[in-house]
């Protein structure tokens, strides 16, 4: 599968109770199970304004039918190719 970050345009994203964002995951694992299509939520960085997901799925056809599905903004889909870190520059 392939990785991906999804922008999502939340205007007071980060003041989101626990019980908003608990209801936010609920829906968006319900969706998941619905697909019937490998996909995997791994997490999502919160934002004053916005929600950056990073998803895993065969395609960004599939990352906008979760999306559509579950009533989730989408402003941009990125393709994650490849992820660097600290290692990366000690790496040989």
């Amino acid at each position: 599968m392939k990785q991906f970050v999804i922008e999502r345009d939340v205007p007071g994203a980060g003041k989101l109770t626990a019980a908003d964002l608990q209801a936010i995951s609920q829906t968006s694992c319900a969706v998941v199970d619905s697909l019937g299509k490998p996909y995997e939520w791994l997490h999502t960085y919160v934002t004053d304004d916005k929600l950056f997901c990073v998803h895993e799925a065969e395609s960004e056809d599939v990352i906008r039918e979760h999306a559509s599905k579950g009533n989730f903004p989408v402003t941009n889909i990125f393709e994650v190719k490849t992820i660097i870190g600290p290692q990366t520059a000690t790496a040989v």
